[in-house]
């Protein structure tokens, strides 16, 4: 695990979110990367030749086709990670009412133009992305929360009110705000506030240390965070 104090003053103070400790559920900031094969598994390097063989020819399938094709491919995947994305949080927006929000055309029902407005809100998002708009704080605090505060700014207000399963308090979420309780989406519970800003902390410090680092010590030894990040880790925050 990183070392903090490896930074110079000036990188621990943009690195650390300046908020109180929030509740802690014990877990480790490893606990967030993206899942790994164990280094002593007998399939590792099987797995590990497919996997490059898949790269290339990925690679090799979009060296292939147009950049008009490229886009409009582009556009369907975007709508279908959101359709599965919001899914997994028992958002069943159909691809179809998707693709009319992006048309703005709502339903007259209020729930389902609720969600559609999310969708549009969510592919919206995933476009400022992909335009390069994260790129060096992708899984920093301040990265986050910039996602968090444009998407809950497209959203609905009837979607920034939660309701806790057990007392039966009505919550309402602030975008752009890191969140400061235990919360559960679904059937699903998130890492605890705690963990996700240690996870911040040293995700942004690694950003730091590409940046600026000090030439007569050792680089320290980090753990690996940088694969695919899911977008359920905003998603927890917003709805606690």
């Amino acid at each position: 695990m990183i070392n903090i104090n490896y930074f110079d003053a000036d990188i621990k103070s943009a690195i650390i979110p300046d908020i109180p400790a929030p509740p802690d559920g014990g877990e480790t900031a490893s606990s967030l990367e993206p899942t790994r094969i164990s280094e002593n598994s007998r399939q590792r390097a099987t797995l590990a030749d497919l996997a490059v063989e898949l790269a290339a020819h990925s690679a090799g399938f979009r060296r292939s086709l147009p950049e008009g094709m490229l886009t409009a491919l582009a556009d369907l995947v975007r709508v279908i990670n959101c359709y599965y994305s919001n899914l997994i949080e028992g958002h069943d927006t159909h691809p179809i009412d998707i693709e009319c929000a992006l048309k703005n055309d709502y339903s007259t029902n209020t729930q389902k133009r609720n969600l559609q407005l999310e969708a549009k809100a969510h592919i919206t998002i995933q476009q400022w992305i992909d335009a390069g708009n994260l790129r060096g704080r992708a899984a920093s605090a301040e990265g986050i929360c910039d996602i968090h505060q444009r998407f809950g700014a497209l959203l609905p207000d009837d979607l920034l009110w939660v309701d806790d399963p057990d007392t039966g308090e009505r919550l309402q979420v602030i975008p752009g705000k890191l969140r400061q309780r235990h919360v559960r989406v679904g059937q699903h519970i998130p890492a605890s506030p705690g963990a996700c800003r240690a996870f911040w902390i040293i995700s942004s410090a690694l950003t730091a240390l590409s940046a600026k680092r000090k030439p007569s010590s050792p680089p320290p030894r980090i753990t690996g965070y940088f694969g695919y990040t899911r977008s359920w880790m905003v998603m927890a925050a917003w709805r606690g």
